[in-house]
């Protein structure tokens, strides 16, 4: 039985759409990242391939056949969500884009926006946005509000709600896991020790949802009762099994940043310090051992 979607218009334009521009972004990136990769600032392999298996899974999430499932399946609909907050967002930050795709930038622009991030007002802004408590509250609020029966079934049935859905999402998780990863050119949020708290916190909201979902003996999302049924899954198996798969899957991946910082906040600290005398800003791509942060920009 093939998925039935409650979109009229866009159905098919989008995907493949979304498919080209991911496509021309890879392109891209490898095309820089080849170009910088014998000098002293070149990213490693496994970085590049990060970035790329980040765009594929935003491909599988949010223009392949299987992504159409959602409309069907509230678990496919979770799966989803996990590969645009979750998996996607990390390994594209792991992947140093903006320093890769800075090789591609023209020497005036890099210029106009060297000058442009040493201004006073755009450092602290980039500071309170990449902050701590922005980022949480960001990840929080849209996982939340995208989660209540009204908005859910907006994103279902609407073709604009169910893409400015998945926008917020992804969004929000590039916000979410920009002070953990801490790409060029972001700068420290504040003592490490204090992401393994961010990262707890941060499995509350989802600790929650999913347990009222799969613990309730009540269908939370109406909507999937008026959806063909795939795989023999009643509504409520649907909701019991979509809860079980955020549970675990946020459980282990915020487990795994959590046992790295932990690691090297317990490893013995290096004596060396390193010398940050220019700015990416003003030249090109920086070593990954001494990438400049906001405070340089």
């Amino acid at each position: 039985m093939s998925p039935h979607v409650h979109f009229e218009h866009g159905s098919s334009e989008f995907p493949a759409a979304l498919a080209l521009t991911l496509l021309l972004a890879a392109s891209l990136y490898l095309r820089a990242w080849i170009s910088t990769r014998r000098g002293s600032a070149a990213v490693p392999a496994w970085k590049a391939g990060s970035f790329c298996l980040g765009l594929v899974l935003l491909w599988i999430a949010w223009g392949s056949p299987v992504a159409a499932y959602d409309h069907s399946l509230l678990t496919v609909h979770m799966m989803k969500h996990l590969l645009l907050m979750t998996f996607a967002p990390p390994l594209l930050l792991l992947g140093e884009p903006l320093n890769v795709f800075w090789g591609l930038t023209p020497l005036m622009a890099r210029r106009t926006l060297g000058r442009l991030g040493h201004r006073p007002l755009v450092q602290r802004l980039a500071r309170i946005v990449t902050s701590l408590v922005v980022c949480w509250t960001a990840s929080a609020l849209t996982l939340i509000a995208w989660h209540i029966p009204a908005l859910f079934a907006l994103g279902v049935r609407s073709a604009i709600g169910h893409t400015v859905e998945q926008a917020m999402f992804f969004a929000t998780g590039l916000l979410f896991w920009w002070p953990v990863i801490e790409p060029w050119p972001s700068a420290a949020t504040g003592p490490r020790w204090s992401l393994l708290l961010y990262l707890f916190l941060a499995t509350l909201p989802c600790d929650i949802l999913s347990g009222f979902l799969a613990f309730s003996d009540r269908v939370a999302y109406p909507v999937y009762f008026s959806t063909p049924r795939l795989f023999s899954f009643s509504v409520l198996a649907d909701q019991q099994c979509a809860a079980a798969l955020m549970w675990t899957c946020v459980t282990l991946v915020y487990l795994v940043p959590a046992a790295i910082i932990s690691a090297r906040l317990l490893a013995p600290r290096a004596s060396h310090e390193h010398d940050f005398q220019q700015s990416q800003f003003s030249g090109g791509p920086v070593p990954e051992s001494a990438r400049p942060s906001l405070e340089v920009v």
